[in-house]
């Protein structure tokens, strides 16, 4: 399915700041519903773990933040004309991510914290009209309710890299 799919879906036409910062914490944090929300999944990574891999061709657990930090960016990018500040690394969307060289785990948990800030910031201005969206109000809807979801996705992910790497999955 498509987004297109859901171009019919019921989607607000107003949405106050509150609601909107509580999608967002569904998804980052803190205290979801679902169970651990992305900011509790990460919150007992360590480095060893962070930058471990279950094969070589698949994505660590820093690189999965990081990929999401960038979206997290990407969002804020498109909801407002004027430029925010450069993604802090070089590429697109996804990076690799050794541990050794580049950020630190701790500098990478810094970027996704702060990135969520900047957009929880960002959506509470449009939506008390401090700041004009280059979108509709709906398409604001969506996108805080995609890189919710895209948030709960990783989260998911990230529990069942911590259970393969102890060895229980």
């Amino acid at each position: 399915m498509s987004a297109d799919d859901y171009a019919g879906a019921a989607t607000p036409e107003e949405v106050d700041s509150a609601i909107l910062t509580r999608i967002l914490a569904e998804g980052y944090g803190p205290g979801a519903w679902h169970g651990p929300d992305l900011k509790t999944a990460i919150s007992d990574v360590s480095t060893d773990l962070a930058f471990w891999r279950s094969s070589p061709d698949r994505h660590n657990i820093a690189e999965i933040v990081v990929h999401h930090a960038y979206q997290v960016h990407s969002v804020r990018e498109r909801l407002i004309t004027e430029p925010v500040d450069p993604f802090p690394l070089e590429g697109d969307d996804w990076f690799q991510l050794l541990g050794t060289g580049g950020l630190s785990w701790p500098q990478i948990l810094v970027l996704l914290d702060s990135e969520y800030q900047e957009l929880s910031a960002l959506v509470a201005d449009i939506a008390e009209g401090k700041v004009v969206s280059a979108l509709p109000e709906k398409d604001v809807f969506n996108l805080v309710l995609g890189i919710t979801c895209h948030a709960v996705y990783h989260a998911g992910q990230i529990q069942l890299i911590k259970l393969q790497a102890l060895g229980e999955a």
